[in-house]
């Protein structure tokens, strides 16, 4: 289960643009609380604090404690905005939840033993079909990460999500099929030069056809 995580923030007063445009230009991110049949709640955030978070990889299925101003408020991010142009955090969105919310989170996949594979020692490719996968649970049973043991694989095999052993309360949203989470592919230098061995030898019997015509054709013009 994800630990959680204390994060000091300061109270709007005030909601709408002109309030968040102010509170950027004072350096500060703004945000807001919603949920469990609450009033809202806006707030600032120290974008060093925020940054801290994301670069986590796995801050929307982390459970927050926001210190509000001296009031305790427990919450799981669901959304951030990022300026297009500098790609800064400039806006975030926190639902409240307790032990028992239900919810909806993208999980990061961690991928353990690489040294184990033998299709990578043999220069094989991981192919990571994905990076997250969204998970059903408790608020107070997310996972932290979900680990791929790559022991044993090789060029060929594949990882689904049956083969990983998830903890209680946590279910894939996708049901109604064994999805790929990772592959090991073939080494691009093999396939590479495979290809250029088979145009090779294409070329070769093209060129040798070309002659077999030709000395037929010299052979019919000189009887």
């Amino acid at each position: 289960m994800s630990e959680i995580v204390s994060m000091p923030a300061l109270a709007r007063e005030r909601a709408g643009k002109g309030p968040a445009r102010a509170a950027r230009r004072a350096g500060l991110v703004p945000g807001v609380i919603y949920g469990a049949k609450k009033d809202p709640v806006m707030i600032t955030l120290d974008p060093r604090d925020l940054f801290r978070g994301l670069k986590t990889g796995s801050f929307l299925a982390t459970i927050y404690e926001l210190d509000v101003s001296g009031k305790k408020e427990r919450v799981l991010p669901r959304d951030v905005q990022f300026d297009p142009v500098t790609d800064n955090a400039i806006h975030v969105d926190f639902l409240r939840v307790s032990a028992a919310t239900a919810v909806t989170v993208e999980v990061p996949v961690q991928f353990l033993n690489e040294e184990e594979a033998p299709g990578l020692k043999r220069g094989g490719l991981l192919n990571i079909v994905r990076h997250e996968i969204e998970m059903n649970c408790r608020a107070d049973a997310i996972p932290s990460q979900i680990e791929v043991d790559l022991t044993g694989l090789d060029i060929g095999d594949s990882v689904h999500i049956s083969m990983i052993t998830l903890p209680d309360g946590v279910a894939p949203t996708i049901t109604d099929r064994d999805f790929t989470i990772a592959t090991i592919a073939a080494p691009t230098v093999v396939r590479d030069e495979e290809a250029e061995a088979a145009a090779a030898e294409g070329e070769a019997e093209g060129e040798a056809e070309a002659g077999e015509e030709k000395a037929e054709e010299e052979g019919e013009s000189e009887g």
